[in-house]
């Protein structure tokens, strides 16, 4: 029994160049997100776990950690983007603007700006840029990302392809730094490494695993108001290529940048994503290693704060002691889940 005012998602004829989604349902964002956020992924960054210790380094409150912010952000997208996906493919582009504190209610907006037919002809990629706000429409958070899509009919006409430039990384110039770090404590943030003691090249391997059991991932999309079929319904799943649902690819970076603390404590606030690859899929009972590499770095603010440009590699059930990330083919190795490259703010002595 069908009905006219169910929502099927969007489908690839419908995403047509320079349409303008503006998604449902905009969130408040409470103390209480925050804490099953951490209670879900474990993180342990000093600036998102302790208000006396966000507020002696410039924040008003204790900040929204900006991952969360994106989950929430990125959850508004998925009824209009992403309900009849296939895979969501990357990221660009992505910065964070302003922090988001308890209290603060985020909406999303986004804009098509390319779509490239696939050669199968019942699938394509569409490009989105979206934009997440605040309540006072300031914007939070505005990011790039590509999504290969079911096409309704696999007899429509293929659309002329339209594949947007991007840039590999934003650019240091351009990257946002709101605090200085002026009262920032070593002991407490849980490090003594900062800005200086990493070298372009540096890989770190972080050590620490985390299983994930299907009650907790449920848990962290529902947070997120993530309703994408291939995460929420067992049921659906059982014809798909997997036969089961898949652990949503945003629980795995906030589970590697927990995970990465162990190495890169004082590396605390994300600040910019540059790019952004979903491997291979995640299961419950599976377990995330992560190792980071340095690839870039940047003085901000005067001679206070720098910024390091990271990649983050997660695996899954093996170490990381060895660094796998690509065979001799150049391929991705067996059991890499995520290739994510970010900026992050740090300290300088």
């Amino acid at each position: 029994m069908a009905s006219a005012k169910s929502n099927p998602g969007n489908y690839f004829e419908d995403f047509h160049i320079g349409r303008e989604l503006v998604h449902a349902t905009p969130l408040t964002v409470s103390e209480g997100d925050i804490s099953l956020y951490r209670a879900l992924t474990g993180s342990r960054h000093a600036l998102y776990s302790a208000e006396t210790f966000a507020t002696a380094n410039g924040y008003a409150a204790m900040p929204v950690d900006p991952l969360l912010g994106f989950h929430v952000v990125f959850g508004k997208t998925v009824p209009d983007i992403s309900l009849n996906a296939v895979a969501n493919l990357g990221y660009a582009e992505g910065q964070f603007l302003a922090d988001i504190y308890p209290g603060d209610t985020l909406r999303a907006v986004s804009e098509v700006i390319g779509r490239k037919e696939n050669s199968n002809g019942k699938t394509g990629v569409v490009w989105v840029r979206t934009t997440g706000l605040n309540q006072r429409d300031e914007t939070v958070i505005s990011y790039v990302r590509w999504v290969m899509v079911h096409k309704r009919d696999a007899a429509s006409p293929a659309p002329e392809a339209v594949v947007p430039e991007l840039l590999d990384a934003v650019p240091a110039g351009s990257l946002p730094a709101r605090h200085a770090y002026a009262a920032w404590d070593d002991a407490l943030a849980g490090s003594t490494h900062r800005f200086e003691d990493y070298e372009v090249g540096e890989k770190i391997d972080h050590v620490d695993g985390m299983t994930v059991e299907e009650a907790e991932h449920q848990t962290a999309t529902r947070l997120y108001q993530n309703t994408a079929k291939v995460h929420f319904d067992a049921h659906a799943q059982k014809e798909s290529r997997f036969g089961k649902r898949l652990i949503y690819g945003g629980v795995v970076i906030s589970i590697a940048r927990a995970l990465s603390f162990n190495g890169l404590a004082n590396a605390a606030e994300m600040i910019a994503i540059n790019a952004g690859t979903h491997v291979g899929p995640l299961f419950a009972g599976d377990t995330i290693y992560a190792w980071s590499e340095v690839l870039d770095k940047a003085e901000l603010l005067s001679e206070s704060v720098g910024a390091l440009r990271l990649r983050l590699v997660a695996v899954k059930d093996q170490s990381c002691e060895t660094f796998p990330l690509r065979g001799e083919d150049g391929k991705y190795a067996p059991g890499v889940l995520l290739d994510f490259d970010y900026w992050a703010a740090i300290p300088r002595r």
